[in-house]
Parts: structure tokens; sequence; C-alpha cells
């Protein structure tokens, strides 16, 4: 019997409280955690993107100390901290957090980290992430990777076959280069997730619209499908919830 694959696309997953870095899970990490169906979930960070940023690592622990899971982590950086298969297929959700998309694939590509996601994914393994953690499982998107100027990441993993965008309420750059990549082709389709927004796709199809914050259903954080018809941009707002 095959497995359900999911995905959980996001410019989200945890909140910050008030105390200084301190973060707790939002509504799009708990989806992606309910999403494995296990009472108590083997989720495993990879803070590639960041060099392995040991703040960001020890943050994202902290965060589930009122949490019903088992938490590891793979490192990359200055070797790996454990066997990259052993680590990834026996986790139930793989979290992968921000940073630099394209330094990320490159890496994994040199670990063979990608080949073993797609395995993972495969067998169940919820993959998850945010920023450059979203970005990589699509085909490509835009990214701030190389400099200011966001620029094209076209080398993803390809398990969702399309583009993906991410803060694309808050940095201005975001929507114009997605939806010009829509246009001129690079990309058939793009989904995109303002801050605090996730999509959770079922295979390769978006099932629901997930969002960390309280907020109007109407105007406040949502997803958008970009699509190009008879010659033009259609940008489909997708409000939190489930996608009919």
């Amino acid at each position: 019997m095959s497995k359900d694959k999911f995905i959980v696309a996001t410019s989200g997953g945890f909140i910050t409280t008030k105390r200084w870095g301190v973060m707790r899970p939002g509504a799009t990490f708990l989806k992606a955690l309910e999403l494995t169906r296990k009472q108590r979930p083997k989720v495993c960070f990879m803070m590639t993107a960041s060099g392995d940023d040991a703040t960001y690592i020890s943050r994202s622990y902290e965060a589930m100390g009122n949490l019903s899971v088992d938490v590891t982590h793979l490192s990359l950086f200055p070797q790996p901290n454990e066997d990259v298969e052993k680590r990834l297929l026996n986790s139930d959700l793989v979290w992968v957090g921000g940073g630099s998309v394209a330094n990320l694939l490159a890496i994994w590509k040199l670990h063979k980290v990608d080949e073993v996601l797609k395995t993972a994914w495969a067998n169940g393994t919820v993959l998850s992430g945010v920023s450059a953690g979203s970005i990589c499982w699509f085909m490509g998107g835009t990214t701030d990777s190389f400099g200011p100027d966001l620029k094209l990441v076209s080398n993803g993993l390809g398990l969702l076959p399309s583009g993906n965008g991410v803060h694309y309420d808050s940095e201005e750059q975001r929507r114009p280069l997605l939806q010009s990549l829509v246009k001129d082709e690079t990309f058939e389709t793009a989904f995109a997730t303002d801050d605090h927004t996730g999509i959770v796709f079922k295979g390769i199809e978006p099932i629901e619209v997930i969002s960390d914050v309280n907020s109007d259903p109407l105007t406040g954080p949502a997803a958008y499908k970009i699509q190009k018809v008879n010659g033009e941009i259609q940008e489909i707002r997708l409000a939190p919830g489930a996608i009919v």
C-alpha cells in the first residue's frame, strides 16, 4: 500500500515570544507534526541554509520543550554529525530552516541529501520548512542567496513541479519577480506564501492553507497561485482553510 506524501511549504512555522530569542511552534509547524500521524513523532531539524548555525539549532530544540516529540538534527558542517540515510529515513518530520537556498542545494547535492530526502518523502516522511526550507521542495523560486537583488534559483528538488515564492507580502521584490518567471514560462505555475503562512501539499496537490496568526481571512496573510492565462498573469488568493 502506497503511503500518503505530504509537504508543508511555509513562510512561517514559529512565533516569537516576549522572551528574547525564544520561539514557540506556530500552526504551520504543528500541522506538519500532525500529518506524521504519530503519537510521538521523530523530528529532525536541518539548518544547512544558515551554515548549521548553533543558535538557530538550539532555539529550535527549545521550542519543542512542551511537545511530545523526539528531536534530532542533521548538521553537515564541518562534516555530517550522523549517517545521512540513518538520520533522515528514521525521521517522521524533517523541518528545514531558512537562509541561503542556493548554498543549501549545493551542499545537499554534495552529500546526496537530495536523494535521501526524495526517498524519505516516498516512504511517508513529512517534509516542511521555512523560506529556503520551502523553496527547496519546488523546481525553484526567488532568492536573495546571491545578494540584495533577488534572483532565480532553478535547481530545487522538484518534488513539487512548480515555482515557489516566500515572504510574498514583506519583501517588495518577491511578487514582481515571481510573476515575471511565470509570464516568461520559466515556471508554468507558482505558489507563494505571505509571512506566517504555509501551504499543505498532499502528493503534488495543494489542499490547505495554514496561518500562524489570527487575522481576517479576507485581508490577512494568505497564499497564492500564480499562473499564465491568455498571455496574462493570473494571481489567485488562497485564504487560510481548505483549498477548494
